[in-house]
C-alpha cells in the first residue's frame, strides 16, 4: 500500500511503537486530537535557584547571597502550569502524497490567581507539521500564543474574558467521545458547541445546582466588539448533565450564517454513546451529524468508534462521511499509546493509519 499525508510524529514516538498500545482541537492529525489535559502543580520551589556566589571584583573572596523566587523569576505559590506532547507517525492510501509523515505538536498551559478565584491562563503552541486529513497544527517550529484569557466570577457567573480563544471555552458540552481525527472533536457540532472565536472574546457562563447550565459569548476579528469595522460571532449554549448522561442545545450567528447544534450522550454499564447533529444556514441549508461509541474497558485500555459527515451538507448535494477506530493504551500516568485507522470519504476516497503518542506533564 502507499503511504499517507498529512501524519505526524517525531523520532522519539518511533521508540515508543515497539510496545504498540494505546487514548484530545487535524492527522488533521488536529484530525487527530491535541494535547492531553492532565496539569502538574508546580509551587514556589519548583524552579528556585538555591544561592549563587559573586566572585568580587579584586578576587579577594566570594560573598554568598541566597535569593528568593521574587526575585530570580520562579514561580509563585498560585501559578501552575500544565504541559502535553504528542507524537504521530502515519500515512494515507489515496491521497495526493502517500508518503510515510511524522510530527509533533505541544501545548503550554500557564494559570495564576490573584484571588483564589480568579484565572489569568495563557496557552502556548509549537509544532511542525501540515495540513490535511491528518495533519497537526503547523506553527513552523514558533512558539506561538494560542488564547490569553481572564476568568472571574460576577455574583455567581464566571466571566471570561481575552483574545485567540473560543467563546465555547466557557460551554458545557454534552460530548463523551474521545475523538483521533479532527471531523469527529465536536460530536458533530462544531460550529455551535463547539464555535470557535475570531480573536477579541467575552463570554459568561452560569451553572445552576440542579445540573442546568447557561453560556454564551461574542468574539470579533478585531480590537473592538460588535461595531461596523470587524466581523462578529454570537454564541449561546444550554446544557444539562446528569450521572449517566447529558445533552447540549446550542445557537451560533457568524452574521453571514446561523447554526443550531444539539448532542449529547448516554453511559450504558459496558460503553457510551455520543450522538450530535448541526443545521447550518447561509440563504440554503446544510446539515450534518456524528455517532461514536465508547468502550472504556477493552483490555487495559478504552475502544473509540466513530462515524459522521465530513462537513454539513446542504440538500441535493453529495454527503461524504469520515469513520475511523482507535485503541487508548496508557502506558503509565503520563504517557498514552493510540493507534487509530480512519477512512474519509471524497471525490477521492482516503484510508490512513496512524500512530499517537501523547506525553502529559
Amino acid at each position: 500500500m502507499k503511504l499517507f499525508q498529512y501524519l505526524l510524529v517525531a523520532p522519539a514516538a518511533i521508540g515508543l511503537m515497539a510496545p504498540l498500545s494505546v487514548s484530545a482541537s487535524e492527522v488533521n492529525f488536529d484530525d487527530i486530537s491535541i494535547y492531553s489535559n492532565d496539569n502538574l502543580e508546580l509551587d514556589v520551589n519548583s524552579f528556585n535557584q538555591k544561592s549563587t556566589n559573586d566572585l568580587l571584583a579584586g578576587g579577594e573572596g566570594l560573598v554568598d547571597t541566597t535569593e528568593t523566587s521574587e526575585t530570580i523569576g520562579g514561580f509563585s505559590e498560585t501559578t501552575t502550569a500544565s504541559f502535553g506532547v504528542d507524537f504521530l507517525v502515519g500515512a494515507e492510501d489515496g491521497a495526493t502524497s502517500e508518503a510515510t509523515a511524522f510530527g509533533y505538536q505541544m501545548g503550554i498551559g500557564l494559570a495564576t490567581t490573584f484571588t483564589g478565584e480568579d484565572a489569568l491562563s495563557a496557552t502556548i503552541d509549537i509544532g511542525d507539521g501540515t495540513s490535511g486529513a491528518l495533519a497537526f497544527d503547523d506553527t513552523s517550529d514558533v512558539l506561538t500564543l494560542d488564547g490569553l484569557t481572564y476568568t472571574f466570577p460576577v455574583g455567581g457567573a464566571t466571566v471570561m474574558v481575552g483574545d485567540s480563544t473560543d467563546i465555547s471555552a466557557v460551554y458545557t458540552g454534552a460530548c463523551a467521545y474521545s475523538s483521533f481525527t479532527d471531523y469527529m472533536g465536536n460530536c458533530g457540532t462544531g460550529s455551535t458547541v463547539g464555535v470557535g472565536g475570531n480573536g477579541v472574546t467575552a463570554a459568561m457562563s452560569y451553572a445552576f445546582s440542579s445540573g442546568f447550565s447557561l453560556a454564551g459569548g461574542v468574539s470579533s476579528d478585531t480590537s473592538s466588539i460588535l461595531t461596523e469595522e470587524g466581523s462578529d460571532t454570537i454564541g449561546i449554549e444550554a446544557a444539562y448533565s446528569a450521572d449517566s448522561y447529558g445533552v447540549s442545545v446550542a445557537y451560533s450567528d457568524a452574521e453571514a450564517t446561523t447554526a443550531w447544534g444539539v448532542n449529547g450522550y448516554y453511559a450504558f454499564d459496558a460503553l457510551t454513546l455520543s450522538a450530535g447533529v448541526e443545521s447550518e444556514d447561509d440563504g440554503a441549508t446544510a446539515e450534518g451529524f456524528f455517532v461514536g461509541l465508547t468502550f472504556p474497558e477493552v483490555g487495559a485500555g478504552s475502544l473509540n468508534l466513530g462515524l459522521g459527515t465530513t462537513d454539513n451538507f446542504k440538500d441535493g448535494a453529495d454527503e461524504y462521511y469520515t469513520y475511523e477506530a482507535s485503541y487508548a493504551y496508557p502506558l503509565n500516568d503520563s504517557v498514552t499509546i493510540t493507534p487509530g485507522v480512519y477512512i474519509v470519504e471524497g471525490t477521492t476516497d482516503v484510508t490512513g493509519v496512524a500512530l499517537k503518542t501523547s506525553f502529559s506533564f
